[in-house]
C-alpha cells in the first residue's frame, strides 16, 4: 500500500466534506452565536474547522515543531462572514494539498512536537500528528458544526452518506 497516495486521498475526501459543511452555513448566519455559554461561537467553530486541515497540515509537513508562545498576541481566526471563510479555505487547503503532495514519505516516522513554554502538548511522530491532529481533529470539530447548523434550522449536508435533510 502507499501510504502517501492513501494519505493524499483521504486528504481530499475530507477537503471536500469540510468544504460542504462549511458552505451550509446560513449566508446571514449570526456568527457571534453559540449553542451553549461554554461552546465556540459559530464564526470561532467554523474559523477552526476550516483551519485544521489547512494551517495545521502545512505546519505538521514543514516544520518540526510548534512553540505555542502564551505571550504571542496570538488571536484565532473567526471569519467576518461565509465568503471569506470559503475563500481562506480554497486558498489555504490548496497550499496544504501541495505540502502534501511534495512531502517526503521517509519523514512520516520523524518526531512532530508542540510545546508551550516547558509543556509539551503533542510529542508524536508526524504521520500520528496528520492522522489525528489533521484529518481525525477536523472530522471532529465539523461534526460539532453540523450539530449548530442543526439548531439554527439549516439544512445539514450528508457527509459518509445522506443526512436526515437529503431524504
Amino acid at each position: 500500500m502507499d501510504i502517501q497516495k492513501e494519505l493524499i486521498a483521504e486528504f481530499d475526501r475530507e477537503v471536500a466534506l469540510t468544504r460542504r459543511v462549511l458552505d451550509a452555513i446560513p449566508e446571514d448566519a449570526d456568527f457571534s452565536w453559540k449553542p451553549h455559554p461554554k461552546s465556540f461561537t459559530l464564526g470561532r467553530l467554523a474559523g477552526h474547522v476550516a483551519e485544521t486541515p489547512c494551517e495545521w497540515a502545512i505546519s505538521t509537513l514543514t516544520t518540526d515543531k510548534l512553540e505555542w508562545k502564551p505571550s504571542e498576541d496570538w488571536k484565532p481566526y473567526i471569519p467576518a462572514n461565509k465568503a471569506a471563510l470559503l475563500e481562506r479555505f480554497d486558498k489555504e487547503s490548496a497550499e496544504a494539498k501541495a505540502a502534501l503532495g511534495g512531502f517526503d514519505p521517509a519523514k512520516w516516522d520523524d518526531n512532530w512536537k508542540m510545546v508551550a513554554g516547558d509543556q509539551t502538548w503533542i510529542d508524536d511522530t508526524r504521520y500520528n500528528v496528520f492522522r489525528n491532529w489533521v484529518l481525525n481533529h477536523t472530522v471532529h470539530h465539523r461534526a460539532q458544526l453540523g450539530v449548530d447548523l442543526r439548531l439554527l434550522g439549516a439544512k445539514v449536508p450528508g457527509v459518509y452518506g445522506p443526512s436526515a435533510d437529503e431524504m
